[in-house]
């Protein structure tokens, strides 16, 4: 269910973004290139439609974020997953022990002439 709603919101989303971009802005936006559909349908029946389907996707992507947050996986166990880290074994490095490695290991010495 919860993957389903998440697919819902992505639809909703890349549908909201392409009526956006749609919409006519200050600066004529990609409204200009539907005249044809402005002719036919006229400029206030084609920004009133526009206008809702905005709002609609809002509306629906306002609900379907509270249903998925609802609907979210929850932890099967009440131990934190920081607390397990914590009281676990540290697990070292022997190289990076104190007194131990290769770090510590002395150069051997040049031979004699």
């Amino acid at each position: 269910m919860y993957t389903l709603l998440v697919i819902f919101i992505l639809i909703a989303s890349v549908l909201m973004i392409g009526i956006v971009l749609i919409q006519e802005s200050k600066g004529g936006g990609l409204a200009s290139g539907f005249s044809s559909a402005n002719s036919v349908a006229g400029v206030r029946q084609t920004t009133n439609f526009i206008e809702k389907a905005t709002w609609t996707l809002a509306c629906a992507m306002v609900v379907l974020s509270i249903a998925c947050a609802y609907v979210a996986p929850q932890a099967t166990s009440d131990a934190s997953v920081i607390e397990n880290a914590a009281t676990e074994q540290p697990q070292t490095n022997p190289n990076n022990t104190q007194g131990f490695g290769a770090t510590q290991q002395k150069a051997p010495a040049a031979p004699a002439k």
